[in-house]
């Protein structure tokens, strides 16, 4: 919580605000008893009727005023607490879109969403209660028994026994409570890992007829939540009766007492009927500070976990001296490099070195787990390599700034990944000022246009989420014009055409070659017919170059390339 304090300094004045009105309304509650009794003493008693007017007058005010303060002040909280919630997850997002794959698996889609949402609302309702009990309360407590006191010194012996019993009562609560609530957010992460894996592989869990098994999983994971928050519900939830018996015998023994000094002629009754009062609020903020303690722990927790993900270092980072690449345009080297997944015992690839230039597009080609997508990673900066250099523009990518790096690069990725939203707009995703007449001849490019044209709103058609409501090969074919609408200098085709009939993906291929002339490319693929007109082909086998050069040359020369070009064409398309 402390560390998350920073969060409110832009909110600092309306924080003072609420402090001063609680603390108003604070002295408001604390002279009305006082009131009361010179009204029943100096008033009903010796039958004063213009004391009872005046006086009564007065505490209708005091009471109005206090209340305005108490409205205004509790409005003031809620906008300063909402307000740290969006700060909160802002920082957040804008933090964890910095993590690097690695961070992601780290922490876990489902906790990372945990920790935006849930967590972030306990903090926020917390902070709420603080800001109206931080000041009130021991106000209250401490001012309280002030005036107690000057009403009654002798009753005070009655809150001296009854205020240990409370404060040990919700220590006891507390010490139960507390290792519950890190439990309880780590079982609700669980229990949304579950959903999301059971909402985005629907497709998945039907084909193979696993409805039952994921409702069983489910299942699980909501009893066991249940079954812990049930636990920490039965430990607070007994709170409340040993308050409330502590205050109902408190009142009995202050009326006892009382009367008995009343009826001995030491004490008068108003002075009885403000203690009282003065009791009820002592117990009661007492009782709202109890209630605050039992929410702080689960907020310490929920704060804990945002902090944590709020002080993971992305392992990639901009350099403090950075260097812009501006004398060359798309030139690409690895030197000698090497890259292994963090944990991992093996190189994914070793020892890889090559150039590639503008106008000339590399293919990439080998085995299953051969290295391909991790090689084309490392030139938007994905990772960092563990040795060697790779290059964009004559400049190390770890020199030069990942947004300068990365506006150079047209990257689709091996997944086709579409938003929420309309064609256009997905297109649009890779140039947000790009013209319609660009976002259509890309889609034309693309070879996307056809199916686009047949839907019902054209361009302006919704995408359903995750791009549920196309194909495969639509995904791919509109990813492929995102990235062509970006016009960038590097192209990087993951495995972009996997899902394209062969006719289809000649017809691309075709009409990307004048519209990539001036560009480096880049091209994953399983398919020899899809590299095989490519200017060099890198073939890859267990992470390092089995053979680079063209078509024909490797045939000669690479007996890995050979071997996979043997089990996909006949001897007559080979020659």
């Amino acid at each position: 919580m402390v560390r998350l304090s920073r969060f409110l300094l832009p909110a600092s004045i309306p924080i003072l605000l609420v402090f001063g009105l609680v603390f108003l309304q604070s002295l408001a509650n604390l002279y009305l008893p006082t009131l009361l009794a010179d009204i029943i003493d100096n008033g009903i008693v010796k039958g004063d009727t213009n004391y009872i007017w005046t006086t009564g007058g007065f505490m209708l005010l005091i009471a109005a005023g206090g209340t305005v303060c108490a409205v205004i002040s509790s409005f003031f909280a809620a906008r300063v607490a909402i307000g740290f919630g969006r700060r909160v997850r802002a920082k957040l997002f804008a933090h964890v879109q910095r993590f690097t794959l690695h961070e992601f698996d780290t922490v876990g889609t489902a906790s990372l969403i945990t920790r935006t949402t849930n967590d972030t609302t306990q903090v926020q309702q917390v902070l709420v209660i603080m800001l109206n009990m931080m000041i009130s309360a021991p106000l209250m407590i401490i001012g309280g028994i002030i005036l107690a006191e000057r009403q009654d010194a002798t009753l005070t012996w009655v809150l001296a026994g009854v205020i240990p019993i409370l404060l040990v009562a919700i220590l006891v609560i507390l010490t139960r409570a507390v290792p519950l609530f890190g439990v309880m957010q780590r079982k609700l992460d669980r229990l949304n890992l579950i959903l999301d894996e059971g909402l985005t592989g629907v497709r998945v869990i039907r084909a193979f007829d696993r409805d039952a098994h994921e409702q069983r999983r489910f299942d699980q994971a909501n009893e066991d939540l249940t079954a812990t928050a049930i636990r920490v519900n039965r430990v607070v939830a007994a709170m409340m009766p040993i308050m409330m018996l502590v205050l109902n015998f408190a009142s009995i023994a202050i009326l006892w007492f009382g009367s008995i000094r009343i009826d001995q002629g030491q004490m008068q009754i108003g002075a009885l009927i403000a203690f009282l009062q003065y009791a009820m609020q002592i117990l009661f903020a007492l009782l709202m500070l109890s209630m605050l303690f039992i929410m702080l722990p689960r907020a310490q927790a929920s704060a804990t976990r945002i902090d944590a993900v709020l002080h993971i270092k992305p392992e990639v980072q901009d350099a403090k001296q950075v260097q812009t690449a501006e004398a060359q345009r798309g030139h690409v080297a690895f030197h000698n490099v090497t890259f292994r997944y963090p944990g991992a015992e093996e190189p994914a690839i070793s020892d890889i070195s090559f150039t590639a230039g503008p106008g000339q597009v590399t293919a990439i080609i080998g085995g299953t787990g051969s290295g391909k997508s991790t090689l084309v990673n490392l030139i938007p900066r994905f990772y960092d390599i563990e040795g060697g250099s790779v290059s964009v523009d004559g400049v190390d990518v770890r020199a030069m700034p990942q947004a300068h790096l990365r506006a150079k690069i047209g990257f689709v990725p091996q997944k086709a990944v579409l938003f929420t939203g309309s064609i256009a707009a997905n297109i649009r995703y890779g140039n947000d000022t790009a013209t319609d007449d660009e976002v259509r001849h890309a889609a034309a490019v693309a070879q996307a246009s056809e199916f686009i044209d047949e839907m019902p709103q054209g361009y302006d058609s919704i995408i359903a989420q995750g791009g549920t409501n196309v194909s495969g090969g639509q995904k791919q074919r509109l990813s492929i014009a995102r990235a062509l609408v970006r016009r960038p200098e590097i192209y990087i085709f993951d495995d972009s055409f996997s899902a394209l009939d062969f006719k289809t993906d000649a017809r691309l291929r075709a009409a990307l070659r004048p519209e990539i002339a001036d560009a480096t490319v880049f091209i994953v693929a399983q398919r020899v017919s899809t590299v095989m007109d490519a200017d060099q082909i890198i073939v890859l086998d267990e992470g390092r170059i089995a053979g680079i050069g063209t078509h024909r040359q490797l045939l000669e020369s690479s007996p890995v390339y050979r071997e996979i070009v043997f089990s996909q064409l006949a001897a007559e398309e080979v020659a």
